[in-house]
């Protein structure tokens, strides 16, 4: 059954793009097109293909991509430029849905600072552009660089100059990480409740995340009514990173009752794409990064392994199966206690007697006293050298002792 436009969320994927502009990011033609098609498998709506203007190779890659993945609408950033939409253009012409992203900064340090354009003069270097691009492409998406520091009134002024000219989607971005939530969900409230136009095009965000808030802020933007998220795989990107597409997907997933919107995610690929990125551009995510962390479903603490053994749940809000992850994992350490270590054993088909199982789980943990993560094969060997009694024994244990170790 196909979901209402009011309550599905799109995904557009900067990763290829913004996220690749990440320090130490960068990949080349065939890592780019390997990347797009993990992101075509995930089903995200959107693959920002990266910015052709920039340089010859990424326009040979933007162009690869375009000829080669099809499912997600294609898209290329350029500025508000004749000739950067054109070049945007040539390298998306073999995309069977293509989207040209334009941006013109709109706050007033920009506006002074770097473009040295006062408001007018803004809104006609829009209108020009825009005009230009929705001749030449399947869709035309305008962002409003630097909106969450735009003067209201002009942010509201330039989004309905977009939409007159042409844009379909627009985008607010968050560029510099300052918005905090209530405030950015209130400037998507104003811009639906001042711009006129505004049911003629999707509300977009782009959140970074130098205060740490991207997921966060998009998620009011998307409670107070935007319905496309523009997000990078493990939050990669500018600085700090944007918000990061897993953690917003599975955030509107495991809340649904709050938000009552979906996306079309492939959910169970999201391990996969992660692993993948780090795979290709060497940036490791942390442990305990949301979601596609090694430690996101990983239990130490005795009472949450304890709670997690007779039902998930009580410490668990997403299956891991739902995010890729063949199950959840109970790590065994100083932390964890009994019923941990008896899962252990009984996962292994060690059988002992209860006094056996006692002094083995006493030497388990002043193992766990010297070291921090005790291995596999010491824990056997604890476990052989007490449990011995005939018919006690597992064949797991007949190569291991305390010898050695």
């Amino acid at each position: 059954m196909q979901v209402p436009a009011e309550d599905r969320v799109k995904i557009f994927d900067t990763t290829l793009r913004d996220g690749e502009q990440s320090p130490g990011a960068s990949m080349n033609l065939e890592e780019k097109v390997q990347m797009a098609e993990v992101l075509a498998q995930l089903n995200v709506d959107v693959i920002e293909c990266g910015f052709p203007a920039s340089s010859e190779g990424d326009f040979a890659a933007v162009r690869a991509i375009a000829d080669s993945v099809s499912g997600p609408t294609l898209a290329g950033l350029s500025r508000c430029r004749r000739d950067d939409i054109v070049r945007t253009q040539l390298a998306l012409r073999g995309a069977k849905r293509s989207r040209a992203h334009i941006f013109l900064a709109t706050s007033e340090i920009h506006r002074t600072y770097k473009l040295r354009m006062n408001r007018g003069e803004v809104l006609t270097c829009l209108r020009e552009g825009l005009t230009l691009a929705r001749d030449l492409f399947d869709e035309v998406e305008f962002s409003a660089e630097d909106a969450a520091r735009t003067e209201p009134d002009f942010l509201a002024e330039a989004v309905y100059e977009a939409i007159e000219a042409g844009a379909t989607v627009i985008n607010i971005p968050d560029t510099v990480g300052y918005a905090v939530p209530h405030q950015f969900g209130n400037l998507i409230r104003y811009l639906k409740a001042k711009v006129p136009n505004i049911d003629k095009a999707v509300l977009s965000v782009h959140c970074h995340n130098d205060l740490g808030l991207a997921v966060a802020n998009s998620l009011a933007a998307i409670e107070a009514g935007a319905r496309q998220v523009e997000c990078t795989i493990n939050g990669i990107g500018e600085r700090a990173g944007n918000c990061s597409l897993e953690e917003l997907v599975m955030a509107l997933k495991t809340r649904k009752d709050y938000y009552g919107v979906e996306t079309g995610i492939n959910t169970q690929s999201l391990v996969y794409a992660s692993t993948m990125l780090t795979r290709i551009t060497g940036l490791a995510v942390s442990r305990n990064k949301a979601v596609v962390g090694i430690n996101a479903f990983a239990h130490e603490a005795g009472i949450h392994q304890h709670g997690v053994l007779m039902h998930p749940a009580t410490y668990e809000i997403m299956r891991p199966e739902d995010v890729g992850r063949a199950g959840n994992s109970m790590v065994l350490g100083k932390h964890s206690g009994r019923h941990a270590f008896h899962y252990w054993m009984e996962e292994r088909d060690i059988h002992c007697t209860e006094m056996q199982f006692e002094e083995a789980f006493n030497a388990f943990k002043r193992l766990c006293d010297q070291k921090k993560e005790p291995q596999e094969h010491e824990l056997l060997a604890i476990v052989r050298d007490i449990v011995h009694t005939a018919g006690h024994t597992s064949p797991v244990l007949a190569n291991y002792s305390l010898r050695g170790v």
